[in-house]
């Protein structure tokens, strides 16, 4: 929503927010349901009177803004339990589209797959056993876990091609067990060279991993990583 200039200790300058930058353009929501309920009632004021103001700001500032939305929770099982607005759910859902889950679309994951290797700009390639595996498996993060599961196998594979054992999977690892089953295979190494790949950012790294970032130190210093 922006900011006026003294709105708040150290605000030395007007800051435009993203909404009044949008203007005669399009917002996505991504995951509308983690909104609280004082965000859901500012957004749906600006849906509904097309207009905002800044923290500090007393004058409304009219905008033009679509808003385009998603969620991978039921936002109507979460109106009946009160955590989302009904009003603003309605004003939402004037146009809705269902995505079918990935485990659904098995079709898709081959290109899916072909993409993210080329988002992380690996040349790797996956096997026809790591393609069964990874359309074997029934996908409840979607694409998202898909491309976490991706990343970290193009890290764990050593030559081009990347093989089922790389392709690690909660339910064969459990989530506080992955590293775990990537130590077995070779942890220390793998957590160098995810500490190169993010150029020694320790919090970055144990996202990658998909482990705490206390579990992460506690390795490196169990492994005498500097």
């Amino acid at each position: 929503f922006g900011s006026e200039k003294g709105a708040f200790t150290g605000s030395t300058g007007r800051k435009i927010g993203k909404l009044e930058i949008a203007h005669k353009g399009t917002v996505f929501l991504d995951e509308v349901s983690n909104l609280d309920l004082s965000l859901q009632a500012k957004i749906l004021r600006v849906i509904e009177e097309k207009t905002l103001e800044r923290l500090g700001g007393v004058n409304p500032i009219r905008i033009d803004v679509r808003f385009v939305s998603a969620s991978n929770r039921d936002l109507k099982v979460l109106v009946e339990e009160g955590e989302f607005r009904d009003d603003l759910y309605y004003r939402l859902n004037v146009f809705p589209i269902t995505l079918p889950p990935l485990r659904e679309r098995k079709e898709d994951i081959p290109y899916l797959t072909e993409h993210f290797l080329k988002k992380f700009g690996v040349k790797k390639g996956v096997n026809e056993k790591a393609m069964d595996k990874l359309c074997s498996y029934h996908w409840p993060g979607n694409v998202r876990e898909l491309e976490n599961v991706l990343e970290r196998a193009s890290i764990l594979a050593e030559g081009d091609t990347i093989g089922p054992e790389q392709i690690l999977l909660p339910e064969e690892t459990q989530t506080v067990e992955r590293l775990e089953e990537a130590r077995k295979k070779g942890e220390r190494e793998l957590i160098i060279k995810v500490l190169a790949r993010t150029k020694g950012n320790k919090r970055k790294a144990a996202e990658k991993l998909g482990v705490s970032y206390k579990t992460l130190l506690n390795r490196i210093k169990e492994y005498g990583i500097s």
